[in-house]
């Protein structure tokens, strides 16, 4: 069996070595493909590999039509948007994702922007601290969970909604829980998303919801693009100019944001949650692990696809 490590910006090395470890150990054949710059790159690699580790390298319909001996993709992180799950599952191929390994990582990058929005992005001016505020959690995944723990911490009033997950599990974790976005946005101060984007959340952040956070409120977003209705929120920040927003995915219009929202806006340059050398590892050594566990014994426990 033949693993690719097919990654446009690559593991650390040490993650690499942990990766090629448990791949030796197997009794698989390990192959690297990094910092490619063209997709022809990428399909000539999948030509003959059985299993495929990525990060956000896009596996699409043609890829899938190159990897004649394909049996599984897993994207090292939790988001897998990045995949045709339609073309994978049409190829027979299964996709995972390795949920939970770069959870602690994106949580604390949640505080950094947090405390930097709080304290007006240590632009010399007064602030406000973080200890007594509402702090509203959208989805109670792995990273929200993560969020709760931290923000414990800080002495904050804990709130989460998340149309999946029961009520006593979130109350479990000392966490108020809401029935709907709206009563989150309506009640919390600070409001962190961590929900995926689907047909559903696409662009739902949107000017009515938003425009409900308190006087002060700051959104923010280390979740995914897709999910803010950036023209809406843009006409209420021009409205309210009291809300700030804080995000590590850059908007499409982040020029616009910048030139109308001078300290009341920033963007990380990339997406920056799981850029932790412990999530590097953790992620890519989970993936080394699910795919031998797949090869070997069938296990799907982390599938995605149908």
């Amino acid at each position: 069996m033949k693993i690719l490590i097919a990654t446009q910006k690559p593991f650390a090395k040490v993650a690499v070595d942990g990766i090629r470890k448990v791949i030796d150990q197997a009794g698989y054949e390990l192959v690297l493909l990094e910092k490619y710059e063209t997709k022809a790159q990428l399909l000539k690699a999948v030509e003959d590999v059985n299993a495929v580790i990525i990060r956000s390298d896009v596996i699409d319909k043609e890829v899938f039509d190159a990897a004649k001996n394909l049996k599984i993709v897993v994207r090292a992180g939790a988001g897998y948007d990045n995949v045709d799950l339609e073309a994978a599952t049409a190829h027979r191929v299964c996709v995972m994702n390795t949920p939970g390994q770069n959870a602690n990582a994106v949580a604390e990058l949640v505080f950094g922007l947090m405390v930097m929005a709080a304290r007006n992005f240590y632009n010399g001016k007064s602030g406000t601290e973080l200890m007594g505020k509402k702090l509203g959690i959208l989805a109670f995944g792995n990273v929200g969970r993560n969020v709760a723990r931290i923000a414990e911490g800080f002495g904050m009033d804990i709130y989460a909604y998340d149309a999946y997950c029961p009520k006593e599990a979130i109350e479990e974790a000392n966490v108020h829980a809401l029935d709907s976005t709206e009563a989150l946005f309506e009640t919390c101060d600070i409001v962190s998303l961590h929900i995926p984007a689907t047909p559903e959340t696409k662009e739902s952040i949107n000017y009515a919801l938003v425009n409900k956070l308190p006087k002060g409120g700051i959104l923010l977003n280390t979740a995914r693009k897709e999910v803010i209705d950036e023209p809406g929120l843009i006409q209420l920040m021009t409205e309210r100019e009291d809300l700030k927003y804080v995000t590590d995915i850059m908007p499409a219009a982040d020029a616009a944001f910048k030139e109308k929202f001078a300290g009341r806006y920033f963007s990380t340059p990339k997406k920056m949650g799981a850029q932790t050398a412990e999530a590097n590892i953790n992620a890519g050594l989970a993936a080394a692990h699910q795919i031998v566990g797949f090869l070997k014994e069938g296990n799907e426990k982390f599938r995605v696809n149908k």
